[in-house]
């Protein structure tokens, strides 16, 4: 029988000095203690070369990372999310700052969770002020048809049958802690930002209308028709999905959303936007200090929305 040993000839060791070869005798021990000890340094060697130069790649790219979005801000783009790019616009002078703005290259965070309060005793009868401005900052509007037409955000009449009294209340996406359309949507279409704003990536979103089905407060809207004459920072599509962003472009820009706006402004005041997590905000004073309730609050989808003498 040949020995195992009978193609030594051919065996040959690593060595460190030229990571080539050198011939080991036939029926060797293979190769030496030395030459295994050197092997080692030099893999080691070679790994820390490596590591070196994978962190020096890293770092150009986040150079270069930060240098496009230098670049990003100075055009006033805003990326929400993958796939979603909202263009952004200077505040409006004068108008009132009462968020604090949040840099384009600054990642959204869940320290802040942005929320509305309403008080619907200050909410006129047959005021539709929220309702134009919402149409007029997002370009959406009324065809005629109100059971298939978009409705960011609609004047719902609430009535008590035991006493007929009613009130107006304002309805909108509510955007909850954990929003059903966003466990339905097969394509990851509807999502949460980490500071609480429910959204509809138009870009992937199929149309499917889970989410209008899930969603216990009618505030999804389907586009029916095609589109004309959008608004940059509100892309909207025919076969799509869409509801209330809170106006996600004004808040980034340190605004407050344009129906609490235009209510403060001409209206009674009923509607107050800020900081749901900061205790000293003025939302989250006033409701501490008043009695407020969540739509469907048995749900436990803990809305972002609140209201206020209902």
């Amino acid at each position: 029988m040949r020995s195992s040993h009978s193609r030594g000839s051919n065996l040959r060791c690593p060595t460190a000095r030229n990571n080539g070869f050198v011939p080991v005798a036939a029926g060797g021990g293979g190769c030496s203690a030395g030459t295994a000890g050197n092997t080692g340094a030099a893999r080691r060697a070679e790994a820390e070369a490596e590591a070196r130069a994978e962190a020096n790649g890293k770092a150009k790219a986040e150079a270069t990372r930060r240098a496009f979005l230098k670049k990003v801000a100075a055009l006033g783009v805003v990326s929400l999310a993958p796939g979603v790019m909202l263009y952004t616009f200077p505040s409006t002078p004068g108008a009132a700052q009462t968020v604090p703005a949040r840099a384009p290259d600054e990642p959204v965070t869940g320290k802040v969770r942005w929320g509305m309060l309403i008080d619907v005793s200050r909410c006129g009868d047959g005021c539709s002020a929220c309702v134009e401005a919402c149409k007029e900052e997002n370009g959406w509007q009324d065809n005629g048809r109100p059971l298939t037409d978009a409705q960011w955000i609609r004047a719902l009449k609430v009535r008590n049958p035991r006493t007929g009294y009613e009130r107006t209340v304002p309805m909108l996406c509510q955007h909850c802690a954990s929003p059903p359309c966003v466990d339905v949507c097969p394509t990851g279409a509807s999502f949460r930002r980490a500071d609480g704003i429910v959204l509809v990536d138009k870009h992937i979103c199929i149309g499917c209308r889970y989410c209008m089905l899930a969603c216990p407060y009618s505030a999804r809207s389907f586009i029916h028709e095609p589109l004309e004459d959008q608004k940059p920072y509100a892309p909207r599509g025919k076969g799509t999905v869409e509801s209330c962003t809170f106006c996600v472009h004004r808040v980034d820009e340190g605004r407050t959303p344009a129906c609490v706006e235009a209510c403060n402004d001409s209206a009674g005041g009923a509607m107050l936007f800020g900081d749901l997590n900061d205790p000293n905000s003025e939302i989250s004073k006033r409701i501490a200090q008043y009695a407020t309730i969540q739509v469907r609050a048995d749900l436990g989808l803990d809305p972002g929305v609140r209201y206020r003498n209902v």
